[in-house]
């Protein structure tokens, strides 16, 4: 199958509004774009999955910067003529950033089949998943270098808040790990499609921009570095104090509605905020007397 028999869209669980604009300005392949913020790391995933005008998801987040869209489409296609349902960076093992488990791929960037997985989801065996179980078959995913890999976190299930996701992922669909480099910076990681073409740069520590002097300066020499990989200026992107105030209160505000929500208290607020002012009139007369 082709793209265009696909509904395509792209994901980015944001935090930090500069970065996002930032990211997305490098991105030019023409599908629809969802910003999503206010989630867990693992919760977005079944937020995508819940979307179901959506196909398959390029899921990149805002401080992973694309240097070639062609590449990007490259992998797309390759993705898709392959019947892949999930590809990414090993979670540990191929570069000394990440030292988890090397079946579980690194949320920063995947193109993942939506439709696919649905045909088999079970959020409740994805919660209750246990490695162990299914060790071997779940290893021999894995190229054979790293099937002996021990890293530091290899022997924690429960690393990341996605690992029971990925692992579930892993024993139940096709996947493949995408080739890596490590930048010259000693951080950011090169990701590249399955011809080593290089697809973008992830700084990672994105909650330091605007915060550690080191990592904002270092980010913005990456991002300035992908601007030109494109032949493309950066953006003079400005927010006064208060532009950044109101998006953080509105992070906020969604992290607190998806707290009261998980207490059981989201169901209650809403089956209230539909009754009519006059209700509520009536229940504080009846009090008063």
């Amino acid at each position: 199958m082709e793209q265009s028999q696909y509904s395509i869209k792209i994901y980015t669980r944001s935090a930090n509004v500069l970065l996002y604009r930032y990211s997305q300005g490098l991105i030019s392949i023409p599908y629809k774009r969802a910003r999503l913020y206010g989630t867990t790391a693992d919760d977005y995933f079944y937020q995508m999955l819940e979307d179901k005008d959506c196909d398959i998801a390029i899921n990149i987040d805002e401080d992973a910067f694309v240097v070639n869209n062609a590449a990007v489409k490259a992998l797309l296609d390759y993705v898709i003529a392959n019947d892949i349902v999930c590809c990414g960076m090993n979670d540990g093992g191929v570069l000394p950033i990440r030292v988890g488990h090397p079946v579980v791929m690194n949320p920063f960037f995947n193109i993942i089949n939506l439709k696919a997985i649905r045909e088999k989801f079970n959020r409740e065996e994805i919660e209750h998943f246990s490695f162990q179980e299914h060790k071997d078959d779940l290893l021999s995913k894995l190229p054979a270098e790293l099937r002996n890999y021990h890293g530091e976190k290899t022997d924690d299930e429960h690393y990341e808040p996605y690992y029971s996701f990925f692992f579930w992922l892993a024993l139940n669909f096709k996947i493949e790990f995408l080739p890596v480099e490590e930048h010259p910076d000693g951080y950011t990681t090169i990701l590249c499609n399955q011809d080593n073409q290089p697809v973008l740069y992830h700084t990672w520590w994105s909650r330091a921009y605007g915060i550690d002097a080191f990592h904002t300066e270092r980010i913005k020499n990456v991002i300035k570095e992908a601007y030109a990989a494109q032949s493309m200026s950066v953006p003079c992107l400005f927010f006064t104090k208060f532009g950044r105030w109101f998006e953080h209160k509105s992070q906020q505000l969604q992290e607190w509605w998806i707290w009261w929500i998980r207490l059981g208290f989201g169901n209650w607020i809403i089956r209230h905020a539909k009754k009519s002012p006059k209700h509520y009139f009536s229940a504080i007369k009846k009090h008063i007397k």
